[in-house]
């Protein structure tokens, strides 16, 4: 199979407008929720717009000199200006709080569209793709896009409605300031679409420096143990810490270039609010304003330029977010494992006859693996298929169940071309036991059930019985019932695999697929599941992967497999007496 390195081309960059509309998609499943949230923002913000007003007349009335003060007014104009202000804060905790909640149930949401995803995608994109990357997207990424929607989202929404009125009310009070202040608002508009256009394509590639990182902490934790035994742990953590500071260095230059935003486009706003107050003192002396207008005014235009600020210290997590949710909208997008034909057959009570002609079959264009092969095995016989590392022995099982489609030639199963008949029947047809062995957290009990619905407890024994692990099981403090930490970290690697033996034990299939099914076991062990395989394997058809060729020298015909060809097959009598290169395997493994 395609190594690490022979991954898809780097993602490229989306528009930022089409990920914005795919984001407002999730939001509108919630719209409304959000529609009731915004009307609560937008009420906030006519409370906190109505403050100035207040405090500009209370100002005003403040203003009319010793022993003239009205502070029956001014305790009036006082009273409304804190009701608003409270009314607005009390609003603007309860629109957070519900953005809040919408946005967990949003990054739910993307979660498992993420994992329904997954799992339509085909073996491909898992070979050619870190699993520590693809966690990275469903748990930052998605993670980062969350905490997006639930802060900066409304901050934006609410700012536009902030902007909005007080640009409103600054032209009710004084047009001539207005155009003062409205030079610098060019400037800023300008200045922001540029770092814009600079900043995110750091932030895209700062998510994917983090996806490697996570790529490679994953690959070395679940390898930890070979970097123990070969003392390899300097050597790791200096790959590390070349990826952490590969990392480092993008989190740096992104946010380094973000940061400049806010300060600078205060540095803007402050230069504008400058200009108010100059031409404010010029028109107070001709009497064209008066103090309480451009009291009003100033903080206004503090109302208009502080969203503007803080969107300005947001922006790099709104890029950020967009460079994260880029990365999980393309896990999304990637093509899914290909439908059936239409008009695909169920293949039910399946015989066992399996047949390959002429097949071939590549991982990468244009490199090979499997060049012409033939190969066919009758309902009930078992098919050994033995060769050196890479002759491409998994390659045909892969082909088998449909993980991969040949690139020419066809497979039969009973007369039928696998490609006409659905891939949920054909790989039911098949019990798999893979020398990767898989076991996941629960109860022994439900690891060996797993795939057999309604499986009864005599029918697990009997199965683990079989497996020649039935004593081990009943030496635990709970029996079946004992549960199985994650990945099996607290049994051993032989006992994890003997649970894999009996799962495909109690699978009732009539085709059965063994890659180094023992290759974990002890010499006793294997010879005892060996004798058990066989009566189970009795009127199945079997593909049997072995390296041990003591394990195969029972099968009715054992294909002798190199570079993608077959270049000797028949029983372990005939190709002894050929004394080719299943005689020299053999010699080399036993004399």
């Amino acid at each position: 199979m395609p190594g690490r390195g022979d991954r898809g081309g780097r993602e490229k960059p989306k528009d930022a407008r089409v990920t914005m509309r795919r984001i407002l998609k999730y939001l509108a499943r919630y719209r409304l929720a959000v529609l009731f949230l915004l009307i609560c923002a937008f009420a906030s913000n006519i409370g906190n717009l109505l403050g100035p007003s207040f405090a500009g007349k209370a100002i005003g009335e403040a203003a009319a000199g010793a022993g003239a003060v009205n502070f029956e007014r001014v305790f009036y104009y006082a009273r409304w200006m804190l009701i608003t202000y409270v009314g607005g804060s009390l609003l603007s905790l309860f629109v957070n709080l519900g953005m809040m909640r919408v946005s967990r149930r949003i990054a739910q949401m993307m979660r498992k569209d993420v994992f329904d995803k997954l799992m339509t995608l085909p073996v491909r994109y898992f070979d050619r793709n870190q699993a520590g990357d693809i966690i990275s997207r469903v748990s930052y990424d998605i993670d980062v896009v969350g905490t997006s929607l639930s802060t900066d989202i409304v901050q934006i929404l609410t700012s536009v409605v902030t902007v909005a009125g007080s640009f409103l009310m600054m032209c009710y009070i004084s047009p001539v300031l207005v155009v003062c202040m409205a030079a610098t608002i060019p400037v800023s508009i300008l200045y922001t679409r540029y770092m814009g256009r600079k900043t995110r394509p750091l932030y895209a590639k700062r998510s994917a420096a983090y996806g490697r990182m996570n790529g490679f902490v994953e690959e070395m934790f679940s390898g930890q143990k070979t970097i123990l035994a070969y003392a390899y742990e300097d050597g790791v953590c200096e790959e590390f810490s070349a990826i952490n500071h590969a990392a480092a260095d993008a989190y740096r230059d992104a946010d380094s270039m973000g940061m400049t935003m806010g300060p600078t486009i205060g540095l803007i706003n402050n230069l504008g609010l400058s200009v108010i107050g100059l031409a404010g003192s010029v028109l107070y002396l001709f009497h064209i304003v008066d103090l309480s207008q451009i009291s009003s005014f100033v903080l206004y235009s503090r109302k208009f330029s502080g969203p503007i600020n803080e969107v300005a210290n947001i922006i790099n997590e709104i890029f950020s977010a967009l460079a994260a949710a880029e990365r999980v909208f393309y896990l999304l997008d990637q093509p899914e494992e290909a439908a059936d034909i239409y008009g695909a057959a169920e293949l039910s009570h399946p015989e066992g006859a399996v047949e390959a002609r002429h097949v071939s079959f590549g991982y990468l264009p244009k490199k090979t693996v499997l060049h012409d092969l033939d190969m066919k095995a009758e309902p009930g016989q078992t098919i050994a298929i033995v060769g050196h590392t890479g002759a491409g022995k998994t390659t045909l099982i892969n082909l088998l169940m449909r993980f991969y489609d040949v690139d020419s030639g066809e497979i039969l199963v009973d007369g039928k071309e696998i490609r006409t008949l659905t891939r949920r029947s054909l790989r039911r047809a098949y019990a798999m036991v893979l020398q990767d062995t898989w076991v996941f957290r629960g109860t022994i009990f439900d690891n060996i059930a797993y795939g057999r619905e309604n499986a009864t407890m005599e029918e697990v024994v009997a199965a683990a019985k079989a497996a020649r692990i039935h004593g081990y099981i009943m030496r635990l403090p709970e029996g079946y019932h004992t549960v199985i930490s994650e990945d099996g970290g607290n049994i051993s690697k032989g006992q994890k695999q003997l649970l894999t033996i009996a799962r495909a034990m109690l699978y009732d299939t009539r085709m059965l697929i063994l890659d180094e099914a023992t290759s974990n076991v002890d010499t006793n062990t294997e010879q005892q599941v060996q004798k058990a395989m066989r009566e189970l394997m009795r009127g199945k058809t079997c593909f049997v992967i072995a390296h041990r060729l003591s394990t195969v020298q029972n099968a009715d015909r054992i294909l002798v497999m190199d570079h993608g060809d077959v270049i000797e097959q028949g029983t372990h009598e005939e190709l002894m007496r050929q004394k080719g290169s299943y005689y020299r395997m053999y010699a080399s493994q036993y004399e």
